[in-house]
């Protein structure tokens, strides 16, 4: 027994020894970054819906850009610009329970649909250009000049904003960014959403995708007007500008830009612990969650919707 309780006692002391070596010679870990407090608030659920509201008047039309012609919707005005950016199964005529919201609170309201949607051309393929250029020449072409604007995007419509505010951060008041992952290109951070999915996903309805089953259930008549507006949204094959910048923590992080991040409490795409790790990383936000709400919160939560959303662009006046 003296035996075996001497050798035993050499052996952790010669482990003791190798780990005190190793932990001298081995370089110090970069320490992660200290997650800012982020205070998030949960809406209450809309369970009435009203009919589709009356569309605030609006000019329509094909704006030239290099590369394409884009079908726009602008209400013009002397308001501060809000323009609305659409999700992949949307286009320009997807925010009708914003526009004449935003309208009536005095702003001007503009939506487009992006290459290869609604009305819009897709362009050549080989040569697309990115969509921060293509946003950026819209706003050239409607001659709003060195007014400041307000971005709204939504899903895939939400990878533009924090790229054009990247690109041209003097041209931009506030963005608001809903239900989307924001083109992230952080491995684990797109780990964690792949992981949600199952495979074929893509394959399945669009509007079990993107609606949740308390809207499915309770608003028929709003699921059926969604997927008619879906079906007619875009031609494919969707065309996809890349990027300007990449999506990356540190990229994030350099935004001062006043941003509202929101999501549903029932979004498979982002969830909100997703949303709330996606948040942390911008420097001058407030962020909340929509009950009972999937991947289209500005259709399924309208009222709780809009009224974050002017509260918060008027807090943020350009």
């Amino acid at each position: 027994m003296a035996a075996e309780t001497g050798a035993t006692s050499l052996s952790r002391r010669s482990i003791m020894a190798l780990a005190a070596t190793a932990a001298i010679a081995a370089p110090a870990r970069a320490q992660p970054r200290a997650r800012r407090p982020l205070t998030v608030r949960t809406l209450p659920a809309q369970t009435r819906w009203t009919a589709e509201p009356v569309q605030a008047p609006a000019t329509e039309g094909l704006a030239d850009i290099p590369g394409a012609k884009l079908f726009y919707r602008d209400t013009g005005g002397s308001g501060e610009p809000v323009i609305l950016l659409h999700a992949s199964t949307g286009s320009a005529l997807s925010w009708v329970y914003q526009q004449p919201v935003l309208a009536r609170a005095g702003y001007r309201v503009i939506s487009y649909s992006r290459r290869s949607h609604y009305r819009s051309e897709s362009g050549d393929p080989a040569n697309m250009g990115t969509a921060v250029d293509d946003l950026h020449n819209l706003i050239q072409f409607l001659r709003l000049g060195d007014r400041r604007v307000h971005l709204l995007g939504t899903a895939y419509g939400g990878y533009t904003p924090t790229d054009y505010v990247l690109t041209h951060p003097d041209k931009v008041a506030s963005i608001t960014l809903s239900n989307t992952l924001g083109g992230m290109q952080e491995p684990e951070f797109n780990a964690k959403q792949a992981a949600i999915l199952p495979p074929g996903w893509q394959g399945l309805p669009a509007d079990f995708r993107e609606l949740s089953g308390a809207y499915r259930a309770m608003n028929p008549e709003g699921r059926k007007r969604w997927l008619e507006l879906e079906h007619i949204a875009f031609k494919a094959p969707q065309i996809r500008p890349p990027n300007r910048n990449p999506m990356t923590w540190a990229n994030l992080e350099r935004i001062r830009t006043p941003a509202l991040v929101m999501t549903g409490d029932a979004d498979l795409y982002q969830p909100p612990p997703l949303m709330r790790e996606y948040a942390s990383h911008l420097q001058n936000v407030e962020a909340c969650v929509l009950s009972e709400c999937g991947h289209s919160a500005y259709w399924e939560q309208p009222d709780a919707f809009n009224a974050t959303l002017i509260a918060f662009l008027r807090k943020h006046r350009a």
